[in-house]
């Protein structure tokens, strides 16, 4: 009889957590992100605005934030491709790129607040998304009255963002290129597994070197190739060289996005249908295979590489190979300690001081 009244309370203790979850992930889902203020007020030269609006025929979302509009402006290209990064924004508090720059943060068509589960993915191909980003940056240029305005691709948005740059260099005065993706063959896996290889192995941690043996194929001159690229990048995180810096993608993804007030209740149901649409899109296998050493050797705009140390996702190694032997006007490259994926906001300061010395 006490066993049962054990278990009774137990599933009653359940209920009860699952509730309060629920409710708070209702009541955090306002879709708002703080105004600035001063003394309680408003400024008044500041921006805090959620829009959606219509660019070809397609949904696009923007979160414009900025402490003051006389400001340069950034598009900011979220990574993934399909995945929102502005919880990121949210969460760390101490990234202040918005009191010197206005920053769009773009969901582009079909992700997270414009996310439309009736989408065809084999029409999102690379051309639209250009068509796209030029269209949303000829928006805030002429809305924000600009001759022109800086670009940032993160991670997976790099793959938007560089050959945004590429293409449409007279709309942009430079490009951020943070955690830069540069190529897809086996020099990135390998980059990945010696990095993991020797975390766990400095760890003692003879399982997970075993996982991470059984998720490669080991090729010519002491290369490998990925077999399963989701449980790679599991791995990674638990190697610490993920998103965040020594946190899983639970504790630096999942939760900060379910805690988040930035998303409304549908955003963060879309948040992962979203992630998954665009890998099956025309657009992800044009840039399967890529390799931006060999594709775009070339730009006509100043570019700026951020990459964290500890960054093994898209490895910094690599995207300090890609800025020594691309051509630009201008060009620079920050590592940044005590970072992985993430800079921007794991470590604001430097990245911070570094995008302002470049205005």
């Amino acid at each position: 009889m006490k066993a049962v009244r054990v278990i009774e309370y137990v599933l009653l203790g359940l209920m009860l957590i699952i509730c309060f979850m629920t409710l708070y992930f209702i009541a955090s889902s306002s879709g708002k992100m703080k105004d600035f203020k001063n003394d309680g007020i408003i400024i008044s030269e500041s921006i805090n605005e959620k829009r959606i609006i219509k660019i070809n025929d397609a949904f696009n979302g923007l979160y414009i934030r900025g402490k003051n509009l006389n400001n340069p402006i950034i598009l900011f290209v979220s990574s993934g491709p399909g995945s929102s990064d502005l919880f990121l924004t949210e969460k760390y508090k101490d990234m202040n790129l918005e009191e010197y720059f206005t920053v769009a943060y773009w969901d582009y068509r079909g992700m997270c607040s414009v996310y439309d589960r009736e989408i065809d993915p084999e029409a999102i191909t690379t051309d639209v998304l250009m068509k796209d980003v030029e269209d949303i940056s000829n928006y805030l240029i002429s809305r924000f009255n600009k001759e022109k305005i800086y670009i940032m691709g993160f991670s997976g948005g790099t793959h938007i963002a560089l050959q945004a740059a590429s293409r449409f260099p007279e709309k942009y005065y430079g490009y951020f290129a943070m955690a830069q993706a540069v190529c897809s063959n086996s020099d990135n896996d390998t980059e990945m597994y010696n990095f993991m290889k020797k975390v766990f192995t400095d760890r003692k941690n003879s399982a997970s070197v075993k996982k991470l043996e059984s998720l490669v194929n080991h090729i010519d001159d002491n290369k490998v190739e990925c077999k399963d690229w989701p449980a790679f990048v599991y791995l990674l995180h638990q190697a610490g060289g993920g998103t965040i810096k020594d946190k899983s993608e639970l504790t630096g993804i999942s939760i900060p996005i379910f805690l988040s007030h930035c998303y409304n209740l549908k955003e963060k149901i879309s948040y992962i249908p979203s992630i998954k649409m665009y890998r099956k899109t025309t657009f992800a296998s044009e840039n399967k295979k890529h390799d931006y050493r060999k594709d775009i050797t070339e730009l006509k705009i100043p570019v700026y590489f951020i990459s964290g140390e500890y960054d093994f996702n898209c490895p910094w190694t690599l995207v300090k190979e890609y800025y020594e032997t691309i051509s630009a006007p201008e060009k620079d490259f920050i590592l940044v300690p005590d970072a992985a994926h993430s800079p921007l906001w794991e470590n604001p300061q430097p990245v911070v001081d570094f995008m302002k010395s470049k205005k």
